[in-house]
């Protein structure tokens, strides 16, 4: 599964990407972007910019501080007016999100 995203800035938005692959999970070496973790990203006119995102468990010991670590960057990031993050477990994360990249890192592959 890859995110979706809603935009039509595409040089912005890929200013977003890059900015969440700078986010790790601290257990696994993998950015979060590549883990599947991004379910959604919309960008509208105004630059105003909706993430919504998973973690891999509900019991993952940095979901207090991944999801505003994600937040806090992406509203720094010059040119995003405002970012809100969502979290949501739905659809459960399974490794399958993993890109191939990850899967590769990791070992599934």
């Amino acid at each position: 599964m890859s995110a979706i995203i809603i935009t039509k800035n595409t040089e912005l938005m890929q200013r977003v990407i890059d900015e969440i692959k700078t986010c790790y999970d601290p257990e696994i070496p993998v950015d979060i972007w590549e883990l599947g973790l991004i379910y959604e990203l919309d960008l509208n006119d105004e630059n105003e910019l909706k993430i919504t995102m998973t973690l891999t468990s509900p019991n993952c010991p940095v979901a207090e501080s991944l999801p505003a670590e994600v937040e806090n960057k992406l509203k720094l990031l010059q040119g995003i007016k405002s970012a809100t993050l969502t979290l949501t477990f739905e659809p459960t994360w399974t490794k399958e999100m993993m890109s191939e990249v990850a899967q590769l890192e990791l070992g599934f592959m």
